[in-house]
């Protein structure tokens, strides 16, 4: 790997002081009048206009790829300049590239790792440092480097050029100001207008910076600039459906965990303007949603009225079962895949399943229906339903939905058609449903991650769309109640990963489950939990419960060992045992664990377990063992 650093001087010097004299990029309001929709909001901004003045921090090859990090000019606001930071990279020789635009999350960094991966992959790719944090070697600017930057602490052998806010605040986690810009559109110091204006807005800052970017990447000489792309996670998932919805440069969008959910601002300006809906209103590009179905950030059940408020007509769906805020590999490559077939033309994604639910049946249970296309050939089709979230319609509280339990339901194919029964427990509550099938790749695909962690696929997932029912259309069906409760947890038959789930990107054998999370598992009064393992050699068992686990020594060999618990025996980080069974949410077993606590505002941890020694352990009969009176 060769290293160089480029500076130019003359420019890094003006820059450093931040102040530019020119034209402000956004014109005065008219007559003291916010823009009340989003035609007002960017009326008259031409993303093109204004020099990019692009400065190259560094520069180095790495496998065959061309990494910079660079800062281009976002704008002049209020009489100073804003400059965006990014890691930009691209196949050495590389001609007629498609470019993409990379947004990270709330608490994230740009890093060179998906510029990297993606130049390996034939794409020349910006990675944005809209909070000023930057991951890549012997350039790493954490909260703490953005913070030298802010006081001007240049004699600071720490000190770092990043993304330079100027007047205003984008920052995040943390923001410069005590009082941030993310959800409100009043004035403040630093914001743009004296009047309530969604151009006070953070998200509105980093859309138009994202703008800019894509005219960056046009300028590229080793960029096809009619071939540009853009995503984003979390934060960046919400800045690239915006991103998309204001400019006609996207050929193709792929924002996961977010983009979608952000309805119910208080601010009806906001609403107007800066709203996912009023967005996604407006995109035509093709466009891919992952949405990891227990996301507290982006919500599956939002995600269907995505669905009929995009005008694209392309649009496809990649939703984990049991996931918040991460993925695996058959998940995320579908990103990848995606620009393939809009920006590249070497991919062509199966149509989105059908799926079909009948609620009159002639055994009182739901069954649903699932066509998938095949025209490639087909892995599985796992169906997934639940009845954990809101009665009436209304924003499910975090903590429920990123705790929702997905029950399996094994489908019966007779040709092409896919079916399952869904037994229920409840008609008081509404049922939620939808299937994902998996495709194989032709070829393995190696990718960086919503983190940037280096993954490989060699298979796809493509969802269906979430059937949703409410109680009162279960009982005019009149389903009938079939699923019963039981002591038995898992017996970890055929398909029992199901509902189970890992964000683990390598063969970690560690599982985890939401099952406690429902009626059906509820431990009775008095009761222990018991687990028996086949375990090759002697380990060390780590079973969790939210934030309470308990060590169990494994004697190793041929026999059976049988574990039984009682709530004493969990701890959490602090010490503290857990009392009782009752509202536990998640259940883990695993060779080792990390847990934390915060006592008296101080964070304490507490590591538990250690490295496994041989072949994975085997378990059976996870059960609630009822202690006799």
């Amino acid at each position: 790997m060769t290293i160089k650093v480029i500076c130019w001087i003359g420019l890094l010097a003006t820059v450093a002081l931040g102040v530019f004299a020119g034209e402000d990029t956004l014109p005065s309001l008219m007559g003291g009048q916010a823009p009340k929709n989003l035609e007002e909001l960017w009326a008259g901004y031409d993303p093109r206009k204004e020099p990019m003045e692009i400065e190259v921090l560094k520069e180095w090859e790495e496998d065959g790829v061309v990494l910079r990090i660079v800062r281009y000019r976002i704008g002049i606001f209020k009489g100073q300049n804003s400059r965006m930071a990014a890691v930009y990279g691209f196949p050495k020789g590389g001609s007629k590239l498609p470019g993409l635009v990379q947004i990270h999350g709330g608490g994230q960094y740009a890093d060179h790792r998906a510029p990297l991966t993606n130049a390996k992959r034939g794409y020349a790719t910006l990675s944005l440092a809209w909070a000023g944090r930057i991951s890549a070697p012997d350039y790493r600017v954490t909260p703490e480097h953005v913070a030298l930057f802010w006081a001007g602490k240049t004699n600071d052998p720490a000190y770092k050029l990043t993304t330079d806010w100027g007047s205003l605040d984008a920052y995040h986690a943390p923001c410069r100001n005590e009082r941030t810009s993310w959800q409100s559109v009043s004035p403040e110091l630093w914001t743009l207008d004296a009047v309530e204006s969604p151009r006070n807005n953070s998200w509105f800052l980093c859309a138009l910076a994202a703008r800019r970017a894509l005219t960056f990447l046009e300028q590229q000489p080793e960029v096809d600039p009619h071939k540009l792309g853009v995503y984003g996670h979390s934060m960046g998932g919400k800045i690239t459906v915006m991103t998309a919805a204001a400019d006609s440069r996207v050929k193709a969008a792929a924002p996961s965990c977010g983009g979608f959910s952000d309805r119910t601002s208080e601010s009806p300006l906001y609403r107007m303007t800066l709203s996912d809906n009023e967005n996604l209103k407006r995109i035509s590009c093709p466009i891919l949603f992952l949405s990891p179905a227990n996301d507290f950030h982006g919500r599956i059940d939002d995600l269907t009225k995505a669905l009929g408020e995009i005008a694209s007509t392309e649009c496809r769906l990649s939703c984990a079962a049991h996931h918040n805020h991460q993925d695996t590999p058959e998940y995320m490559v579908a990103t990848l895949l995606w620009f393939d077939q809009y920006l590249k033309q070497k991919f062509t994604f199966p149509r989105t399943p059908e799926a079909s639910l009948e609620l009159k049946t002639t055994d009182g249970v739901p069954t649903l229906t699932v066509r998938p296309d095949a025209t490639k050939p087909i892995l599985s089709v796992d169906i997934y339903y639940t009845q954990h979230g809101q009665l009436d319609g209304k924003r499910d509280d975090m903590y429920n939905t990123i705790s929702r339990f997905w029950h399996y339901a094994h489908a019966r194919v007779t040709g092409n058609v896919w079916t399952a029964k869904l037994p229920l427990s409840s008609i008081d509550k509404p049922l939620w449903v939808y299937a994902n099938v998996r495709y194989p790749l032709e070829a393995p695909i190696t990718g960086a991650g919503y983190y940037y962690a280096r993954y490989t696929a060699t298979q796809f997932n493509l969802s269906s769309a979430l059937c949703s029912v409410t109680p009162a259309q279960l009982k005019e069906a009149g389903v009938t109640l079939t699923a019963k409760r039981s002591l038995v947890i898992e017996a970890f038959g055929k398909d029992w990963e199901k509902e189970w789930f890992t964000y683990d990107l390598t063969a970690n054998w560690a599982r985890r489950t939401h099952k406690l999370h429902d009626d059906l598992w509820q431990a009775p009064p008095s009761a222990k939990l018991a687990l028996e393992v086949l375990s090759q050699h002697p380990n060390t068992l780590v079973i969790g419960l939210d934030a309470y686990a308990a060590e169990i020594s494994l004697n190793g060999g041929s026999e059976w060992q049988s574990v039984l618990l009682l709530p004493s025996n969990f701890h959490n980080a602090a010490g503290a045992s857990l009392a009782e069974w009752k509202g536990i949410k998640e259940l883990r077993l695993s060779a080792k664990e990390n847990l934390k606590a915060n006592e008296g505002g101080q964070e304490k941890t507490l590591s538990l377990g250690a490295e496994w020694r041989g072949t994975k352990p085997v378990f059976r009969n996870l059960r609630w063992f009822e202690v006799s009176k």
